[in-house]
C-alpha cells in the first residue's frame, strides 16, 4: 500500500469511527450516572442517614447540572449554534431527552423519600410532620414560634396587573398564595420567598414544656409547612384559597471577559454578583399548582414548556443534608481512623522520608494529615527557601492556606496559582487570594483563556548537598474536607527529573515560557491527548506483534473522541481494555466489530471515586499514569492538566496488584455499561462477593505496607475480570 493508499485507508476509517451511533450523549450519560446517585439511597445497606446524603446529592448535582448544563444548551440555542456534538444530537432533541429522561426519577426520587425515608425515619424517632398532621398543642407552640422568629423576615409581595411579577432568585424556594378579599370571587396572587438561608429547612417543633422529660422522639416540619400553616398572620383579614411552592433555577455559568478585563479579581468578583439573576432554566412546581399561576409563570419565565418541572414531594431536598447534622451515630456510616505510611510515622523527618523514597497516599483511606505537616514543616522549617502551589478548591479554614500564611512569615519566598474560575468556589478562592497577597506571596490568578486545574506543590530546600526540590502532586484537591469523602491518590517525591519537570511547569504558570520538554509529565493543552494516543498506538502495535495488548483507565468521564476512536482502534485490533468511568462516558461498549474487547464499568459507593489511573501493559513492563485529568474536551484542551508516571515500581506493582484489581473485582457496587448506554447489575462468582471501598477501609495502607515490606513484586500482570450482564 502506497503512502496515498494508506492516508486514504486512515481516513475511511476514521470517518467509520466517527459515525454518531458510536457516541452517547454526554449530557445524558451524565443524567444515567446521577441515577446511580439515586440507587444509592433506595440500597437498605447503607444507614439511614446516609440514604438521605444520597438524596441530597442527587438534588445538589441536578441544580449543578441545570446552571451549567442545560444553561449551556439554551445558550447554543438562542445563539442559533448548529454544530452537533459527537452523537449527532441536535440541541432541542437533548433539551427534550433530558426531560423525558429526568421526569422518572425526579418521581422516583420523590417516592423513596415518601414512602421509604420519611417511615424509617419515623420508626428511629425521627418524625416530619405534614401541615395537616399537627394536632392543636403542636400547632401552638409552632405558631408563637413562628410569630416571633420568622414572621418579621418575610415580606409578602403581591403580583397583578398593578403589581409587576416579582423577581425570583435563583434556587430560591417560594410560596404562590392565593387570596380573596372578604364578599369577593376574584383571586389575587402573592408571593412568598421562604428563607431557607437564616432558618433551618426543617424547623424543630418546640417541646411541650409540661411533657419535656418524656421526649422521646424528634419531631420536625418543613419550613414552608409551617409558614403556610401560618398565612393568616401575613395576610390578616383576607381568606387564603391555596399555597403552592414553587423554585426556579437560573443560568449560574458565569462568563468572563478575561481579555476585555484590566483586573481578574474584580471581574470575576462581579461575575459571581449575577450569578443568581441568570436567565431561568428550569422552573419547579407543585404537581397541584392551579393553571392560572402556571400560565402566568411561564409567560413571565418560561421560554419553552421543557422547562417546568412538576415535583409531588419536597423541593430542592440538597437541604436534607441538614439531617446529617443529628447526633445519631447509629444512623450514619460507621468512622474509621485512616493509616498513615509507617514511614512517615517512624521519621520525624518527613523531607528525609521523601528523599528516602517515593511515597504514595490513596485518600481517604490514608490520611490527608500527611500533606497538611508537609507544608507546615516547609513554613517553619528555616532550610525551606520557597513554596510553590497551586490551589483549586481549598475549603474554608483551610489549613493549607494556614500553613502558606505561615510561611510567609517565616520569611520563605511563596507563590500560589489560585484558579479564580473553579466554578461555585470562586468567593472562596478570592478570599484566600487576597489574604496571600496581603502577606506578600505571589500570587497568580490563571492563565488567559485556561482554568488551571494540576494538583502540585513543590517545596525548595537547602541542604548540605546542595538544593533539593520535594514535589506532591495528586489527582485531587488541596482540601481537608474532600480528602475525607473523595478517593484520590497523591505521591510526594524528590525524583530529581520530576522535580525538574515541575519547576518548569510553575515557570510556564507565572511568566512566560514556553517549555514543553518534559521529561516525565503530560501537561495539557496538548500533551496529555498526545501522551495517552500514542501510548493507546503503542499498545496496539504490541498487540499486533505479541498479541498481549491490555489497557485499564480508571477515570471520571471519558468524553473526548480522539482518544475514543483509538480506543475502538485498539479493540478492533484484539487489544484487551477494561475502563472504570465513574460518571460521563461516551463510549459505546460491546459493540461487533468496534468495542466488543472494551468493557465498562461504574462504581459509586460511600466514597465518591476521583481517582484516575491509567495503565498500558507495554508487554509486561507497565506504564502507569495518575494525575488531575479526565479525558474530557475541556480537559484536554481547555485547561493546564497534568498526568505524572509512577516511576517507584514497588509503589507501580502494588496500584497494579493491590488497588486496581479490588476495584475491577468488586461485586456489589459495580455497574456495567450496556451497548444501548443504559447500565445493569453485574453477576460474578458471589461465593466471595467484593466491595471495593470496604475492602480498602478494612485493608488501608496495605499497599505501603507491602511497599515496605518489598521495594517490588516479580508479579508482571494484571487480570481483567469478566463480566456478565444480570
Amino acid at each position: 500500500m502506497d503512502q496515498s493508499e494508506e492516508s486514504l485507508h486512515s481516513d475511511t476509517a476514521c470517518s467509520l469511527l466517527s459515525d454518531p451511533s458510536l457516541y452517547i450523549n454526554r449530557e445524558l450519560s451524565w443524567i444515567r450516572f446521577n441515577s446511580h446517585v439515586l440507587d444509592e439511597a433506595k440500597d437498605p445497606s447503607h444507614p439511614l442517614l446516609e440514604r438521605i446524603k444520597f438524596l441530597a446529592i442527587f438534588s445538589n448535582n441536578l441544580d449543578e447540572f441545570f446552571m451549567v448544563r442545560v444553561s449551556g444548551l439554551h445558550h447554543q440555542l438562542a445563539e442559533g449554534v448548529i454544530k452537533l456534538p459527537p452523537d449527532g444530537l441536535t440541541t432541542m432533541e437533548q433539551l427534550e431527552r433530558i426531560n423525558k429522561d429526568l421526569i422518572p426519577l425526579l418521581d422516583e426520587q420523590t417516592r423513596v423519600w415518601i414512602e421509604e425515608i420519611v417511615p424509617e425515619l419515623a420508626k428511629s424517632g425521627i418524625i416530619i410532620y405534614k401541615r395537616e398532621s399537627l394536632d392543636e398543642k403542636q400547632r401552638k407552640r409552632l405558631r408563637k414560634y413562628f410569630y416571633r422568629d420568622i414572621f418579621p423576615v418575610l415580606t409578602p409581595l403581591a403580583f397583578d396587573k398593578s403589581h409587576p411579577f416579582p423577581f425570583i432568585s435563583n434556587l430560591a424556594l417560594n410560596l404562590a398564595v392565593i387570596l380573596k378579599r372578604p364578599g369577593s370571587s376574584d383571586e389575587l396572587f402573592a408571593r412568598i420567598k421562604i428563607p431557607n438561608k437564616l432558618f433551618p429547612r426543617l424547623i424543630e417543633i418546640p417541646v411541650d414544656p409540661e411533657n419535656n422529660h418524656l421526649r422521646e422522639k424528634q419531631e420536625f416540619i418543613f419550613l414552608e409547612d409551617l409558614i403556610a400553616d401560618n398565612l393568616d398572620l401575613l395576610f390578616p383579614g383576607m381568606e387564603i384559597v391555596a399555597a403552592y411552592p414553587f423554585r426556579v433555577t437560573r443560568d449560574a455559568d458565569i462568563e468572563i471577559e478575561e481579555d476585555e478585563a484590566d483586573d481578574l479579581l474584580s471581574a470575576v468578583e462581579q461575575s459571581i454578583s449575577k450569578r443568581w439573576i441568570g436567565t431561568p432554566v428550569r422552573i419547579e412546581i407543585d404537581n397541584n399548582m392551579i393553571p392560572a399561576i402556571v400560565d402566568m409563570m411561564g409567560a413571565k419565565l418560561a421560554k419553552y414548556p421543557h422547562m417546568f418541572y412538576q415535583v409531588k414531594g419536597p423541593m430542592g431536598m440538597a437541604d436534607l443534608f441538614c439531617l446529617l447534622n443529628l447526633d445519631r451515630p447509629d444512623l450514619k456510616d460507621y468512622p474509621f481512623l485512616p493509616s498513615v505510611p509507617e514511614w512517615l510515622e517512624r521519621d520525624p523527618d518527613i523531607f528525609h522520608a521523601i528523599k528516602q523514597r517515593d511515597i504514595i497516599l490513596f485518600h481517604p483511606y490514608e490520611s490527608f494529615q500527611p500533606v497538611i505537616e508537609f507544608l507546615q514543616k516547609a513554613a517553619h522549617d528555616p532550610d525551606v527557601l520557597a513554596i510553590k502551589m497551586t490551589l483549586y478548591r481549598t475549603g474554608t479554614n483551610s489549613p493549607i492556606v494556614q500553613a502558606l500564611l505561615d510561611a510567609r512569615e517565616h520569611g520563605k519566598a511563596v507563590s500560589v496559582l489560585v484558579e479564580l474560575k473553579a466554578r461555585f468556589d470562586e468567593e472562596n478562592n478570592i478570599g484566600w487570594a487576597r489574604a496571600l497577597e496581603r502577606a506578600g506571596a505571589h500570587v497568580v490568578f490563571g492563565i488567559m483563556g485556561l482554568k488551571v486545574h494540576a494538583k502540585l506543590c513543590l517545596v525548595v530546600r537547602k541542604e548540605k548537598t546542595g538544593i533539593v526540590r520535594y514535589v506532591h502532586m495528586s489527582s485531587g484537591n488541596y482540601n481537608a474536607g474532600t480528602a475525607k469523602i473523595y478517593t484520590d491518590i497523591g505521591i510526594f517525591t524528590a525524583n530529581e527529573e520530576i522535580s525538574s519537570d515541575v519547576s518548569h511547569l510553575f515557570n510556564v504558570l507565572t511568566g512566560y515560557s514556553q517549555y514543553n520538554s518534559y521529561n516525565h509529565l503530560l501537561v495539557a493543552p496538548g500533551g496529555i491527548k498526545k501522551g495517552i494516543i500514542s501510548l493507546i498506538d503503542q499498545e496496539i502495535a504490541r498487540q499486533k506483534t505479541h498479541g498481549d495488548g491490555k489497557l485499564i483507565f480508571k477515570l471520571n468521564a471519558l468524553q473526548d473522541s480522539g482518544v475514543i476512536r483509538a480506543l475502538y482502534r485498539a479493540s478492533q485490533e484484539g487489544v484487551t481494555i477494561h475502563l472504570q468511568v465513574r460518571g460521563i462516558c461516551c463510549l459505546r461498549p460491546s459493540l461487533k466489530g468496534i468495542s466488543e474487547n472494551i468493557t465498562v464499568t461504574t462504581i459509586v459507593g460511600r466514597f465518591l471515586e476521583h481517582t484516575r489511573i491509567y495503565y498500558f501493559h507495554n508487554g509486561g513492563d507497565p506504564v502507569i499514569l495518575m494525575g488531575s485529568s479526565d479525558l474530557m474536551p475541556r480537559n484536554l484542551k481547555r485547561r493546564i492538566e497534568i498526568l505524572f508516571p509512577i516511576l517507584d515500581t514497588g509503589i507501580r506493582d502494588e496500584i497494579i496488584h493491590t488497588i486496581l484489581p479490588n476495584h475491577l473485582h468488586d461485586t456489589i457496587k459495580t455497574r456495567i455499561l450496556l451497548p444501548d448506554g443504559s447500565y445493569s447489575r453485574v453477576c460474578r462468582d458471589q461465593n466471595e462477593p467484593v466491595q471495593a471501598q470496604e475492602w480498602l477501609i478494612e485493608n488501608r495502607g496495605l499497599w505501603n505496607k507491602n511497599h515496605q515490606n518489598a521495594e517490588a513484586t516479580n508479579q508482571k500482570d494484571i487480570l481483567i475480570p469478566r463480566v456478565n450482564n444480570v
